[in-house]
């Protein structure tokens, strides 16, 4: 029994036109339904983020992995403090669906991996002392040449949680992941346990459940850049980056969302092939955010869905919103 990998994230919103409208200037292709807006990326069969439309504020409403052996996970999840449950009214029953300790919806699906992403055309090289790999060519264009980001996959999603360590012990007991690193018990990620980006499903400390970001891969760290910022001056909210995580290593760019949650671009993203081989590290506080990049906004870890009052929407590019 495993999970293998994310699929998607649904969340609740007071309306969809402004969630459209952001995702898609993020460069997610939209499929609206009424009251509901399925997004996807570019070539993909499947939406990574669905809206529902019509209540009064953000929650998450389910997170969706894919996984194998789901009936040895059905029967291991009520040992680990979780419980199956019927699908919600307006969804379809196949699939597993289950609540973890603390109530957060989980949706599991066996279904074929994704195609394997081509590789760039032109790949991203970095001339270093001693080792010159980019010769009688420019690493950068102009900016005319190049189009707007393109978010080739959801890679990982994070949530919040009132017990890091609970949830972490759930993920890894009942649904077969690993723990790829983790600072103190304020953060952790988990991993699929073969051929795994650093983390599929993390978790940051908050009074109750919600939804933190969903992180969407693009082709090199230049493109997190641009697209960060083009993103930005397109919402007008709050943003984090450009700069680097010290766990998992990845580029990121996060810009806010219309409800106070945040979208991250990122690129090169430490890699678990074999999570036997793999040695978790508990990493001080310091390190549980970045290596380097701008100050982290007051808000970035505040959990709106447990206090919405706080949230007001940026009103200028360089505005903030604060908790």
């Amino acid at each position: 029994m495993a999970v293998l990998g994310a699929l998607s994230l649904t969340l609740e919103v007071p309306d969809v036109e402004s969630g459209v409208k952001f995702y898609t200037d993020a460069g997610l292709v939209a499929e609206i339904d009424g009251n509901m807006a399925r997004l996807r990326c570019e070539g993909q069969d499947r939406a990574s983020i669905v809206l529902l439309g019509g209540y009064s504020r953000k929650r998450l409403h389910h997170i969706s992995l894919r996984a194998e052996e789901l009936d040895a996970i059905a029967a291991a999840v009520p040992a680990h403090g979780g419980k199956v449950v019927a699908a919600p009214e307006g969804f379809e029953d196949n699939g597993l669906w289950i609540e973890d300790p603390h109530g957060m919806l989980i949706r599991l699906s066996e279904r074929p991996a994704d195609p394997e992403l081509a590789a760039a055309e032109t790949p991203f090289e970095v001339n270093g002392p001693g080792r010159v790999v980019r010769k009688r060519r420019s690493a950068v264009l102009p900016q005319s040449a190049y189009p707007p980001a393109n978010p080739l996959r959801l890679g990982h999603i994070l949530v919040f949680s009132p017990d890091v360590p609970a949830s972490v012990a759930f993920m890894t007991g009942a649904l077969g992941m690993g723990l790829a690193d983790h600072a103190q018990d304020i953060i952790a990620f988990t991993c699929a346990r073969k051929n795994s980006d650093h983390h599929v499903v993390a978790f940051a400390k908050s009074p109750g459940v919600g939804f933190h970001h969903a992180s969407f891969q693009v082709g090199d760290p230049d493109e997190v850049g641009r697209g960060g910022r083009a993103l930005l001056a397109k919402s007008r909210r709050g943003d984090w980056g450009f700069g680097r995580h010290t766990i998992g290593s990845n580029f990121f760019h996060y810009i806010q969302d219309p409800w106070g949650s945040w979208f991250e671009y990122f690129s090169d993203m430490d890699y678990i092939d074999d999570h036997s081989l793999w040695t978790p590290t508990n990493y001080e506080m310091e390190d549980s955010l970045a290596s380097w990049g701008p100050d982290v906004p007051k808000d970035f870890v505040h959990n709106y869905e447990v206090d919405v009052q706080g949230f007001q929407p940026a009103v200028g590019q360089d505005t903030m919103a604060l908790a």
